[in-house]
Formats: structure tokens, sequence, C-alpha cells
């Protein structure tokens, strides 16, 4: 393979290429991915015939502040949840491991991974084509994998629209005059401006009140305010004379409740908006326009969260707050941008989206155009198997599915083992010693001081044992957010599903058979053999194990049973004595078929440019990115919208025939570089 255009690196860790899933969330442990130890390490994605050199990406970053949301326990159909769901069903967060934000060199990274998971070991074993597989990068650049959700009415959301909405809005009396935007001369203002973006030096702007009265002050502080979020402000006297002392809000005070402002009746209560982010997840933008606003995080709402490394586009909507502020935030926000704002009686809720529409960019692809068209038309046509993605079982030598086994075995003494014990392979320094620690003194005080950031999961569980002792397990284990305690048994679940439907792919190939399982509503109904004649692969689902689900009739579905007894679990008692952990179980299309499937083979000679034209370029009437047929580089760009429940990564997998863990994208990696 030609290495033009491609940088050698000697380290493995300039080179390692993230591959995300479609959630988004999560979490991302999403919405819209796989996460490494730091968050520009990045995979290559290559088919294994071909290993191909990797490229550097862009970074591009601001402050980041992690945020989780509560689960629901309902039994549900699994596939009105994830994909911009819940992100209780699709984290992409990794669940250990993350004490801390060092750094590890490219050669600790690959010595970890070489004791990580593969798509075998979860499941994950087959194809819907039998195209041949080709190699490619994906998100060389996080402008390479855009999101657009698709809301609730089924219609693509896009930011195209920064103005504000004409509102007929009822004033009282008292507020009518003056003017508040008035009662700031033009100097103030720009010093406000630079104190808001921080260009301030002494990190303050004294404004004097000449006529000091109180409507006076108050007019000036809520000028302030409103006109520049992310101030606050406050009242000092200095030799007899008094100054309004404005400046950014931090700590306490940016979480504060909000003040009451006047809200007209005629107006929704909610400002609903679209939020454009770039290389952030959707928490993490919450949490930035929660200091500006100086609001609590819970005061936002969302259909679902998004992939960080990536171009996103979601509706957002928040209690209260005016589009003009929220517009005000696009002067000093940064890789953020909020438009399309309108205002409605209800807030969003989780999972009522539609789904993604996702544009996606493989570039160097070794395949021909060929291969490229009998991939995009199988998946186009047929679809792919609806696996739950790695990101969904951890990178770490402990695999999170054993942690979920043991918890809903109602082994509290190995869950402690799995979590805290040393494990195969590196890790950050001072995990090592904490783990060391405990494995030589069990004492959970000492393990603790190992740590410099007490809120990782193994800190949050010795934080647990030594508050409550090691007789009380259950208890310490319920300091670890409920969030993530969860991901452990869901992963378990996973699993299963993954190894149960290539197991049934295996033995029924693409056709509805006799014993399988459709929903009829939410109720799942077993095929007689003349039922199944007029039904597809497309209609048959699976389930995950809980109590309240039915299994296919067929020699597959008895291998639930089988497969849970071989891990000590009974199938006909999954309730557990922790209510948290009782499993309903749910139902799951085995075949996903994308709609809107487009693509096309592009080539061009600057890897450094933009392959899609973003909703804020158009804005900004920057011209869409221009390609020479003649170019260098030829790149695959591919488009579908994906259901809630999926992952891209999945489909993506599907059209090049590669096996997507961190573990073998390493050893490809590291295998070319040496």
């Amino acid at each position: 393979m030609s290495l033009s255009g491609c940088v050698k690196l000697g380290s493995v860790k300039k080179s390692l290429q993230v591959f995300i899933s479609s959630e988004t969330r999560r979490v991302s442990l999403s919405h819209s991915c796989l996460l490494l130890p730091h968050p520009h390490k990045r995979l290559a994605l290559m088919a294994e015939s071909e290993p191909v050199p990797v490229q550097v990406g862009e970074k591009r970053g601001c402050p980041e502040n992690k945020g989780k949301d509560t689960p629901s326990k309902k039994p549900r159909v699994e596939s009105d949840h994830e994909n911009g769901g819940p992100p209780h069903q699709d984290e992409e967060e990794e669940l250990e491991g993350e004490a801390g934000d060092g750094e590890e060199d490219g050669e600790t990274f690959a010595n970890m991974m070489k004791h990580g998971l593969t798509e075998l070991d979860v499941g994950i074993l087959k194809y819907v084509s039998d195209h041949e597989g080709f190699s490619g990068i994906l998100k060389e650049r996080y402008s390479d994998f855009v999101v657009h959700e698709i809301n609730k009415q089924g219609k693509t959301v896009h930011l195209d629209d920064l103005s504000i909405p004409a509102v007929a809005e009822e004033v009282p009396e008292a507020e009518q005059q003056p003017n508040e935007s008035d009662v700031l001369t033009e100097e103030q203002k720009k010093q406000l401006g630079e104190l808001q973006l921080f260009k301030n030096k002494e990190g303050n702007v004294s404004i004097e009140v000449i006529d000091d009265t109180k409507e006076k002050r108050t007019l000036v502080h809520k000028a302030i305010k409103t006109q520049f979020p992310g101030l606050e402000t406050k009242t000092e006297e200095k030799e007899g004379r008094k100054f309004i002392v404005a400046y950014h809000a931090a700590g306490k005070k940016a979480l504060a409740a909000p003040r009451k402002h006047f809200w007209p009746k005629n107006r929704g209560s909610f400002c609903h908006f679209v939020l454009y982010k770039e290389n952030k997840d959707t928490m993490d933008a919450i949490n930035v326009l929660s200091k500006f606003l100086r609001l609590r995080p819970n005061m936002f709402s969302y259909m679902g969260t998004k992939d960080k490394r990536a171009i996103t586009v979601q509706e957002i909507a928040v209690l209260k707050i005016t589009a003009e502020r929220l517009a005000h935030l696009n002067k000093c926000l940064m890789n953020l941008k909020l438009g399309n704002f309108s205002y409605k009686n209800h807030p969003l809720k989780l999972g009522e989206l539609q789904g993604n529409h996702f544009t996606v960019v493989i570039r160097n692809i070794s395949g021909t155009d060929e291969q490229v068209h009998q991939a995009l038309t199988s998946l186009k046509q047929t679809g792919f198997i609806n696996y739950y993605g790695m990101q969904r079982f951890g990178t770490t030598a402990v695999p999170t599915q054993h942690v979920g086994r043991a918890i809903l075995r109602n082994d509290w003494n190995e869950v402690v083992d799995l979590i805290l014990k040393p494990r195969p392979g590196a890790e950050k320094e001072f995990l090592v010693r904490c783990r060391e620690e405990w494995a030589k003194t069990q004492d959970p005080e000492a393990a603790l001081k190992k740590l410099p950031n007490k809120r990782c999961v193994e800190g949050q569980l010795l934080r647990g044992l030594s508050m409550y002792g090691k007789k009380n397990i259950v208890t310490a284990f319920g300091l670890i957010p409920r969030n993530n305690r969860l991901m452990y048994i869901h992963s378990y679940q996973s699993v299963v599903w993954n190894t149960m439907v290539s197991r049934r792919i295996e033995a029924f190939g693409l056709k509805a058979v006799e014993g399988d399982l459709v929903l009829r509503g939410t109720t799942a109904h077993v095929l007689s053999a003349e039922e199944a004649e007029s039904h597809t692969i497309h209609d048959i689902v699976m389930p995950l194990p809980g109590f309240d689900v039915i299994y296919p009739t067929h020699h597959v579905g008895k291998g639930y049973r089988e497969l849970l007894s071989a891990d000590k679990l009974d199938i006909d008692n999954m309730r557990h004595k922790v209510k948290d952990y009782s499993l309903a179980g749910a139902y799951r299309r085995i075949i996903i078929r994308p709609s809107d499937v487009s693509w096309e083979v592009i080539q061009y000679d600057d890897p450094r440019i933009s392959l899609v034209h973003s909703d804020f370029e158009k804005l900004e009437n920057k011209p869409a990115p221009v390609f020479n047929k003649e170019g260098k580089y030829r790149a695959l760009r591919m488009e579908f919208s994906l259901p809630p429940s999926t992952y891209a990564t999945m489909a993506i997998r599907e059209v090049l025939k590669l096996d997507t863990s961190i573990k073998k994208q390493t050893q490809l990696n590291t295998t070319w570089f040496n």
C-alpha cells in the first residue's frame, strides 16, 4: 500500500483512531464511543487483510465536565431507546480505569490492549453480506462524522437560523422604562464584553453609579446579567461612592438557583433551540451552558446524547431562559452554536426522537468502486446485524459483563474483587499502586489514598467500603452512581444477546422460521411454520434475558437457558434481591435496515480539509468542499439514517468487514509500525 499522504509516526499513541458509536451517549460511557485513556488517541479502521498507515487528526476542545442521567428500569422494546435514546442503553464511557487524565505512551496502551476484548469475546461473529471487505480510516478528523437528530415528527434537525423569534410579550408597567439596554454606555459594554471573553486582565469591571438609587442599581445589575451571560454582579462602596462590580460567576454561584425574572403568560415556558457542537459530548455542552447561564444542568432537557468526536446537531429545551440570553452565548462559546429558537409549553423527553441521520467519511479507502457498490447496496437493501457495539463492554482486562454477571449472581465479594484486584496489562501508575495496596492489605482507606481522583469507579467503591465496611458491600457499591452500576448488568445482557443472535444467524440464516419471535405492538409472539412464510428477517426480534420476556421456541432459543446456566444464573428467576438489579428484559430487532442510504467515492489532495459541508459553514456562507477528480486520495462519503437503539459502528463494520475492537485495531497499528 502506498504511503503517500500518510504520516508515519514513531509512537503508536499518535496514530490511534477512535471508532465511535452511533450514540450517541453518552455517554457516552454518548450518544452518538470507544473511549481511550486520552481523547485524541484514535484507532485506524482496517480490514484484517491489509493494515494501512494512519494520519494525524485535528485537535479542538474546551473544558469538560461529565454528567449522567438516571436510567429507566421499566421493561421495554429495545428499539425505543438507543442511538439518541436514554444513555443507559448506549453507554460510551469506560467504567474503570478513569481515575485520572494522564496520557500513556503508545507502547503502554498497546500493552494494556493485549488483554482487551475482541469482537469474538462479546459474541459479534457474523456479517449479512458476502462482499469482500476493504480498509479505511474513520474519524481522521472529527468533521468526518456528522450526526443530525431526527425529531419525533420525523424532521431532520438543522442549525440554519440564528435570529431571535419575535414574540408579543406582556411587559409590566414597572419594567417599561427605562430600557435596560440604555443604562450601559458603549465603553462599558466594550469592557464587559472583554470580561465575558476572559480578555480583561483585572478580572472585573467596576461601574460607578452616578444617580444612586436602588432602581438605577437594579437596572444596571439586570442589564449586565441579561446582556452578558456568565457574569455576576455585586455592589461595593469606595470612598463614599457606589460601584457595581461585574465578575465571572464561578463555583457555587455558577450553580445557584436561577433568579426569578418576569415571564409573559402568553409565552411558552420552555425555550427550544438547536445545539450545534463540535468535538464535545452532549453533557459537556450542557454543563458549559449551565455555568454561563448560572443554571443547574437539570434545567435542560433533550431527546438523546450524541457522540463526542463528531459534529452533531440536536434539539435542546431549557426552562424560562429567553432566546436573547441564549443567543448572547454565541459570542463566547467555543465549538458550540445555538439557534432556531422557539417557545413551547413542554420540555423534551429522552427517547422520543425517531433516530439520527449520519454523514460519515472514511478516508484512504482501499476498496475498488465495485467493492464499495456491493457493500453499500447490501447495506441499503438488507442492512446489518444489530449487535451491541464494542464500547458497551469496556476496554480493560476485566470486561464489564463479568462484573454484571457477579452482580446478578449476588456474589458481592467477586464484584469487589473484579473491580479492585490487580489486572494484567499496563494501567496508570496510581491505579496500579491502588490495586496493589488493596491486594496486600484489603484496607479501603489505605488503597483510597493512592488515588489522586476519588471520583473514579475504584475510588467510589473504596470510599463506600471505608464508610460501610466490607460486610456491607451492597450499600458500599451503591456509592457508585446508579447509571454506572446498571451499565454492568446491561453489559451482561448485551453479550448474551449478541451471542444468541450469532447462533440464530448461523442456524437459520436470513429468513424467518418457526419458533422465531415477532412483535405485535409491544408483545412478543411465537411464529408458527405457516406464519413464518409471511414474515422476513427484518420482523424478527430476540430477547435480552429478564423476568418479563419470552424466548424463541426453536433450539437456538433454548440456548438461552444453557448459556445462563453455565454462568450459574437461573433464567426463571431474574428478579434480584436488590430491586435496581432485577432485569425485566427487552426485545431487539436482529437486523436493521438503514433508511436514506446514499454514498459517493470522492478524491481529494489535501488531507487537512473537511469533506463535509457543515450547518455552521453554511450559515457563515463558506463554500462547500471542492473535490479534485484526479486527487491523490480516495474517500467514501456515506449517509444513512438509523432508528434508536442502533450502533453506527456496526453498520460501518458491515461495510468494511472489520473487527472494531480496540484490541484488534491496536494490534494492526502496532504490527504496521514495527
